[in-house]
């Protein structure tokens, strides 16, 4: 059964592990606002979305699935939070942002590979630009010595 663009959020990305030519399944992925994104125009949220307002940061994470896609985000909840579960959506976010915004996903490619000894990239992050209304897909090629990201569709 395919999955409509309705069931998928706005942000979604797939790894394929080019040393083995499969999907990469199972890597935890972070997706968050960049600290260094430009403000808004108008006054709108920054990328601390919410800096200064008092609420925190918003972070996503999830893990790639048997495909090595990830279609949905869930709330982060660091392991020093309080038990309380952070409730709200990539597209409330992305509904707060008046214009461009600057997002990064972070891979941890060393806990994929077996640890930081297996992989000359621990961590891969990938900034990209996301402006109102559109869709993005990011799809990093990887292996444990070089990656390779674009613009997928």
């Amino acid at each position: 059964m395919a999955t409509t663009d309705e069931a998928k959020d706005r942000i979604t990305c797939h790894v394929l592990d080019t040393s083995t030519g499969k999907p990469a399944r199972g890597i935890r992925v972070k997706l968050e606002l960049s600290p260094t994104a430009p403000p808004t125009p108008g006054g709108g949220l920054h990328a601390n979305l919410g800096a200064g307002h008092g609420s925190a940061p918003r972070v996503f994470e999830s893990q790639t699935d048997d495909d090595g896609r990830i279609k949905v985000w869930l709330p982060y909840s660091s392991p020093t939070s309080s038990g309380e579960v952070p409730v709200y959506t990539l597209d409330d976010v992305l509904g707060d942002l008046a214009g461009p915004s600057r997002w990064t996903l972070r891979f941890d490619t060393a806990a994929y590979f077996g640890g930081d000894d297996a992989t000359f990239f621990p961590e891969v992050a990938v900034v990209f630009r996301v402006d109102d209304g559109q869709r993005y897909h990011v799809p990093l090629l990887l292996s444990p010595y070089g990656y390779s990201t674009y613009r997928g569709s």
